[in-house]
């Protein structure tokens, strides 16, 4: 598998001609206005693609090569941060080419618009007015291919490359057919690829072997792809590709990269990465052992030096001052205010509205409720890293990013280069959840190299990485709902405010495109809902803050799953209804959306009682095309501990390409929203995070960890959903949720932390009555001791009798 930094020779003009497809397309920015676009769609497109092989290499197409061993290298433009991306999609390819899957390897793919993600580029269109939805929708593929946008992120790397993986390895196989049949005098229809040879009667070649002759083939425009009941990898759980390397200590990651005369260096910023530097002490620099450079931006300062442990030490040492005159009245309690005084007061844009929802709500029986979440970090366990090396007429980054085309950009951009002129290696991804999008690492890699004269590898401290995130913005909401009798909706408000996802991210790297409303990142999740819903309005006021946000694994759903969940549980109990009854009844035109609810329900036994203290709550939310259905089995303690004891599962992802793949990421999504749920939370005062570590910003421990059971349901649909993403939304309601069915106590304002969660009077009885528990058990114990005690002294008394 490629590390980044591949040793190849040889370069290919690549023509382009290839299948068209039809795609679903899915995203995670927000829909630009398409007239702000004129200025990125006059950029000219890239003719030709540039690959590199090694000398015993054979390009096929675009997507895969045949080296002279038999292995089938296929080129990923996807980044690979463990949700297993260089194995679904090589899958995908493999599948129809007709290769065995120990023959596969996995290279990154070069940048060019063949492999732009034009899907992810196309999310949230339908907030736009009707009319302007298909004009939106192209101009922002054309925008992505005119990049050469490739980014990962939205779930969609299987939804955007299903199609064309399908075709490119269908389109390999007709041409090794094809010379297999000219080879052997046969019509090449005979000929069946299976196990990476060619085979018609009793003839057999390698794709070793017929590689060079197909690469001269004629593509054909119309392969003809497999039928799914023939498909022998896809649906099948495969080893992942990236595994061995990972388990070995070979993988490469963004630190993990080593380059001839290399230099470390250790950063710090000021609040919010934009306040300007104003002094530091250049005296600990003196006769420093291993200290190389100290470089000096108007906002941030880096030393470099032969470690990093000494990089950072020094750093620490020169006490950076920054200008925190504007910053300074940066605190929660102010952000806070000016969300709620938003949600009460602001315009609002209005994004779903039908009937008259003032009406509905006129009568009397109406439910109003408010729910609040806070800012929260990314805490990947890799902080943000590159690796940088700049000459005369080059640059090269090395680096762990979701997007290469942005990194390249950027990283042009700042040093007043051309796009040309940059290469950005992608490295494996110690986790990025979004924030591995942004290019602010990379950048102050390549200036701090520059500076320094040599290649020099940044690595941000877990205190930097913290107080210059991108974070997951705060956001508040309040929704009023009446119920019918007999359970029926009648009527259904929404309301919510926060920063502008969109706006801040595309601020920040894509100027023309970039306003905080019409913004789908802040109201997904909360907008085409499967329920019957009555007369409704959704609208969401956007906020101005100081403080930086961006995109967070499953962005505006993760928040609001948790206000639409939560609230259709406070309907269900006004309405005296058991929360599944209650869903399921608004689901009857959703059948797919029942069917995962029931499903899950009976794996978690939902109806049975449980012990004083412990409850059961069910969430259901649809995201990135795939929907998800959880129920939290949790127990409270007497001092309002939670403890989260299994979480039962069920998604309905479409066509799966790998199941363990599916169940990982589903684990993995549960876990990274317990987090948030039970822990998370930033907060600001004077400027500055409060949280700097893991012992302000907890992350959920082993010990902590729930059981998780997984099922899938549909595998076998016709088109594939996401699954990077979608477990994270229904864990926070389903939690919340399962506490009010343990203890009466409604959580509306996330994290659960530290909230008191039973009453004084009901906390001292459980205490007494834990407290006799223990007492009784301990007394067990002593029994059961001291009679093994009076059992072994009774045998050792009496002893073996002698033989004579």
């Amino acid at each position: 598998m490629a590390d980044g930094n591949p040793d190849l020779t040889t370069t290919h003009n690549i023509p382009l001609p290839q299948p068209k497809t039809t795609r679903r397309r899915f995203l995670i920015g927000g829909a630009a206005g398409v007239g702000l676009l004129i200025g990125y769609l006059a950029l000219p497109r890239t003719p030709q693609l540039v690959m590199m092989t090694q000398k015993d290499e054979t390009v096929i197409n675009a997507w895969l090569k045949v080296g002279a061993d038999g292995r089938v290298v296929v080129l990923v433009p996807q980044a690979e941060m463990g949700q297993g991306v260089y194995t679904a999609l090589p899958q995908i390819l493999a599948e129809e080419l007709g290769a065995a899957w120990e023959s596969i390897s996995v290279e990154p793919a070069p940048v060019h618009p063949i492999y732009a993600n034009t899907l992810v580029m196309q999310e949230g269109t339908e907030v736009l007015p009707g009319f302007a939805q298909g004009i939106a929708r192209w101009a922002m593929a054309e925008l992505a291919e005119r990049l050469a946008l490739q980014i990962t992120g939205g779930s969609t790397s299987v939804r955007a490359f299903y199609d064309t993986l399908r075709l490119a390895g269908a389109t390999a196989r007709t041409m090794l057919c094809m010379a297999a049949g000219r080879r052997w005098g046969v019509d090449w229809t005979e000929c069946v690829a299976q196990n990476s040879m060619v085979v018609s009667g009793n003839r057999r070649a390698s794709f070793a072997e017929l590689a060079a002759d197909a690469a001269k083939e004629q593509a054909p425009d119309t392969p003809q792809l497999h039928k799914a009941q023939e498909f022998k990898l896809i649906g099948h759980s495969v080893p992942r590709i990236d595994i061995p390397s990972k388990v070995d200590g070979t993988a490469r990651f963004g630190a993990d990269v080593r380059l001839a005369g290399m230099a470390y260096a250790a950063v710090m910023a000021g609040p919010q990465g934009t306040a300007p530097l104003i002094e530091l002490s250049e005296e600990p620099l003196a006769d420093a052992k291993g200290f190389i450079k100290l470089v000096r931006q108007e906002t941030w300062v880096a030393v470099v030096a032969d470690s990093w442990w000494r990089a950072n030490t020094l750093l620490a040492s020169l006490e950076p001052q920054f200008d925190v005159s504007d910053a300074g009245g940066v605190a929660t309690v102010d952000i806070d205010a000016a969300i709620e005084t938003a949600l009460k007061q602001g315009d609002a844009h209005v994004y779903a509205e039908s009937g008259d929802v003032e009406d509905a709500l006129s009568d009397g029986g109406v439910v109003e409720r408010s729910y609040s979440v806070p800012y929260l970090a990314h805490a990947c366990m890799e902080p943000m890293t590159a690796t940088a090396r700049v000459s005369e007429d080059r640059v090269e980054v090395w680096a762990p990013t979701q997007s290469v085309t942005w990194t390249m950009m950027a990283v042009a951009k700042a040093l007043g280069v051309s796009r040309e002129s940059v290469t950005v290696y992608p490295t494996l991804l110690g986790g990025g959840f979004g924030r591995k999008i942004e290019a602010d690492a990379a950048v102050q890699a390549a200036i701090i190299a520059r500076e320094a004269g040599r290649p020099v590898q940044l690595v941000w401290s877990r205190e930097e990485d913290i107080r210059q995130d991108k974070y997951r913005p705060a956001a508040k909401a309040t929704l009023r709902g009446r119920v019918e009798k007999g359970g029926r909706i009648a009527a259904w408000y929404f309301r919510s405010s926060s920063q502008s996802v969109q706006g801040s991210v595309m601020g920040r790297i894509m100027p023309l495109a970039a306003r905080s409303e019409p913004d789908f990142s802040s109201i997904q999740g909360a907008i085409d809902l499967p329920y019957k819903l009555g007369d409704t309005r959704i609208e969401h006021v956007a906020v101005e803050a100081p403080v930086p946000v961006g995109y967070w694994r499953s962005v505006g759903h993760s928040i609001n799953a948790f206000f639409v969940e939560s609230f259709i549980d406070e309907l269900a109990e006004a309405a005296g209804m058991d929360p599944l009854a209650f869903r399921l009844k608004a689901l009857e035109d959703s059948p797919r959306h029942a069917a995962v609810l029931k499903r899950v329900a009976a794996m978690a036994d939902f109806g049975t009682k449980l012990p004083q203290g412990q409850g059961r709550g069910i969430a259901l939310h649809e995201s990135f095309g795939s929907i998800v259905a959880q129920v939290a089995h949790v127990a409270v303690e007497p001092d309002d501990t939670v403890r989260v004891l299994k979480v039962f599962c069920v998604i309905d992802c479409g066509r799966v390409i790998n199941p363990d793949v599916v169940r990982a990421q589903m684990e993995s999504g549960i876990l990274f929203g317990l987090t948030a749920t039970l822990f998370g939370e930033v907060t600001f005062a004077d400027g500055l995070t409060e949280q700097t570590n893991f012992d302000g910003y907890p992350l959920l421990t082993l010990a902590d960890a729930p059981e998780i059971e997984v099922d899938i349901l549909n595998p076998n649909a016709k088109e594939p959903g996401g699954v990077g993403e979608p477990g994270v939304p229904p864990i926070a309601p389903a939690v919340v949720n399962a506490i009010a069915r343990a203890t009466g106590t409604r959580v509306r304002n996330l994290p659960v932390g530290a909230q008191q969660l039973w009453p004084p009077e009901v906390a001292e009885k459980l205490r007494a009555q834990a407290e006799a528990r223990e007492k009784a058990q301990a007394e067990q114990e002593k029994a059961a001791r001291e009679a093994e005690q009076k059992k072994a002294a009774e045998k050792k008394a009496t002893g073996p009798k002698k033989r004579r």
